[in-house]
């Protein structure tokens, strides 16, 4: 949850009357582009509302190209995150003992979902990298089934570039809807850290009402 604790710092400087500038260079590129790196290899932080929080921040700064930065870090760390785990993946693969993150893959992709990848991954191709990355929860089951497909490292990775391209700028738009809603920046960060919490946390929910159900 270092995510959310992220953006409550930008909302708690922006309702303090802290300059968005000195906000922006005290939390900077370099933490965005570790925490987004960070919740790519461990998907427990909510890397969506990093980059909306972030986006709502640079729609108010005056300082040029600021949407433009924050577009490049969120998807070149993306794409850097996804690629490392699937390497380790791989490393799980080829072991006799597996490994750690090979299991962690696992056991946040139940055997349905998984299912369903791979049967779209046999009939779509690379493409399914793309709404992988833009569905909650989707990016684990897919990004195993090519693991279990015994997709290389290059082949993935030419894949999921458009998709970590797709997914900085969908939730950019989230944050330019957030920030131009709202007049101040705190409210604008609150607005979509809530939104896309909500929205990650959706499927989770509707699994298991379903799974109470049966």
């Amino acid at each position: 949850m270092r995510g959310v604790g992220g953006a409550a710092v930008l909302a708690a400087a922006a309702t303090t009357g802290a300059p968005l500038e000195s906000t922006s260079q005290a939390l900077g590129y370099p933490s965005l582009f570790l925490l987004v790196l960070v919740g790519a290899l461990i998907p427990v932080v909510p890397t969506g509302a990093l980059v909306s929080s972030a986006t709502v921040v640079a729609l108010h700064r005056t300082a040029p190209f600021s949407l433009a930065l924050v577009f490049v870090t969120a998807s070149l760390a993306a794409f850097l995150g996804d690629a490392a785990l699937y390497w380790l993946g791989r490393r799980g693969l080829g072991s006799q003992s597996g490994s750690r993150w090979l299991e962690g893959l696992r056991s946040r992709a139940p055997e349905e979902r998984l299912n369903q990848a791979r049967e779209k991954l046999a009939e779509h191709g690379v493409s399914v990298l793309v709404l992988s990355r833009l569905i909650p929860a989707g990016r684990i089951p897919v990004m195993l089934a090519c693991l279990l497909a015994e997709w290389p490292l290059r082949r993935f990775a030419r894949g999921n570039l458009p998709a970590c391209l797709a997914w900085a700028l969908t939730y950019q738009v989230i944050g330019v809807l957030g920030g131009s809603l709202f007049a101040r920046p705190w409210e604008g960060v609150l607005a979509v850290v809530v939104l896309t919490v909500l929205v990650s946390a959706a499927p989770g929910l509707v699994r298991r009402v379903r799974g109470e159900e049966r």
